[in-house]
């Protein structure tokens, strides 16, 4: 989902810094909601470090493949969420897409607000969703392949949303354009196919092992209904 250099230049860039302002002020308030409700400060700065080394190496180690304007990624933000929580998730993503563009992709710092927008407005969206979708009385661990696919339909969704946003407000509908909008859309499905099916993965070893997935490493509602 990196976009790439020269998708959006000039003042137009104006606004991406603005919209990571909103993104990492929702990153606070989801870091302080954490802070009441899921373990202290110690406990969300343990999952933020977790988190941060995750993302990290999502962007470096996992596969990834340039589509057209951008690039595909297993970015997993479903499964941090349910794992580690909203709050340790947001700080992870917004960290780590900031340390690999520090040590190893400083000609994406220029486009971080762009990408840190992509990746945690959605991830708020699907924190506000899980509440709809997922009973009072339902631990994560119990979670549905249905609930599992919403989750992660919505989080790449709106990568995809945002992406195809930056490319349109940068470059405009010229044809090129357009088309290069749609293969990135259409190979992100591979995404959209494999994830929920890495959360149903994840979910059940966290069930199987209980004993060493509580504790402060690990979202409260992993394991205990709300």
């Amino acid at each position: 989902m990196h976009i790439e250099p020269g998708v959006v230049e000039g003042a137009k860039i104006l606004l991406s810094y603005a919209t990571a302002v909103t993104g990492l002020g929702l990153t606070a308030k989801l870091a302080r909601d954490a802070i009441r409700d899921n373990g202290g400060v110690v406990a969300l700065a343990l999952r933020s470090l977790l988190t941060t080394a995750l993302v990290f190496c999502f962007f470096e180690v996992l596969p990834r493949h340039p589509v057209g304007v951008s690039e595909v990624h297993l970015i997993l933000g479903s499964t941090l969420l349910l794992l580690f929580g909203a709050g340790a998730a947001a700080i992870g993503l917004a960290v780590g897409l900031l340390l690999q563009g520090l040590l190893f992709a400083q000609f994406d710092l220029p486009q971080y607000g762009m990408n840190v927008t992509t990746l945690l407005l959605p991830l708020w969206g699907i924190q506000l969703l899980a509440k709809r979708i997922v009973a009072p009385g339902t631990a994560y661990v119990d979670l549905s392949y249905q609930q599992a696919l919403a989750l992660s339909t919505a989080y790449q969704g709106g990568i995809v949303a945002w992406v195809a946003f930056w490319a349109f407000y940068g470059q405009g509908f010229a044809g090129d354009n357009l088309a290069a909008v749609g293969s990135f859309g259409l190979a992100y499905m591979s995404v959209i196919l494999i994830e929920p099916l890495i959360d149903l993965g994840v979910l059940a070893a966290a069930k199987a092992l209980a004993r060493f997935s509580q504790g402060p490493l690990f979202n409260v509602r992993l394991h205990q209904a709300a």
